[in-house]
């Protein structure tokens, strides 16, 4: 006889379908066993994840979104739209993966391929000098021309080449979140996608010029 309940849910927004895990009892004990996650669907197992779905036995993921069928994955951290992964470990910054597993295990670039992360310094007030000048700013772009890019493309073009060695290397994105680390700001990827007007706010924000 089919379960009368199709999802259980908890006070998160995350759900669990009886007809997913097979009974009205594994998918209560799937539910019971995320913490601290939201808006995840499907999931078990996993921790601090949002907007996640099929993932399961998770351990050590931070700031992951829109993630799906992931398995088995630790340490992972800042990623997002990845499917089908599984058996990941000591990722971070991935975005846009799919059908990736055994990702430590496969990988054969070393510390020495990659390129040197550049440090801006007194980043914020760099950014704000730039993106504040008349048609400077355009988000809706990585770059539009010399002078008008988007906040991640101002950071890539404020490293002068090593920035752009990077941006070639990885992506605009992680090139962008990567120097801003190293410039000692851990900046969430999803500023990157602001509106003109939200993000001139945040970066006038943080450059102290409220």
């Amino acid at each position: 006889m089919t379960d009368t309940i199709e999802w259980l849910t908890d006070s998160n927004g995350n759900r669990c379908s009886v007809k997913h895990f097979g009974s009205r009892e594994a998918a209560q004990k799937a539910l019971d066993s995320l913490k601290n996650c939201d808006n995840c669907t499907n999931c078990s197992y996993c921790s601090d994840c949002s907007d996640c779905s099929d993932c399961s036995y998770c351990s050590c993921c931070s700031d992951c979104s829109r993630c799906s069928g992931c398995s088995g994955c630790s340490d992972c951290s800042d990623c997002s739209d990845c499917s089908d992964c599984s058996r990941c470990s000591g990722c971070s910054y991935c975005s846009d993966c799919s059908d990736c597993s055994d990702i430590k295990e496969k990988e054969k670039i070393t510390v020495s391929d990659t390129p040197p992360i550049p440090k801006i310094d007194n980043i914020h007030q760099l950014v704000y000098a730039a993106v504040s000048q008349p048609q400077a700013l355009e988000m809706g772009a990585w770059h539009t021309c010399e002078t008008t890019h988007c906040r991640a493309g101002w950071v890539v073009h404020l490293a002068g080449e090593a920035g752009k060695a990077l941006e070639a290397f990885h992506n605009t994105e992680l090139a962008a979140m990567l120097i801003y680390l190293e410039s000692g700001y851990h900046i969430n990827p999803a500023r990157f996608y602001d509106t003109n007007e939200a993000a001139l706010a945040d970066i006038k924000n943080l450059a102290g010029e409220v």
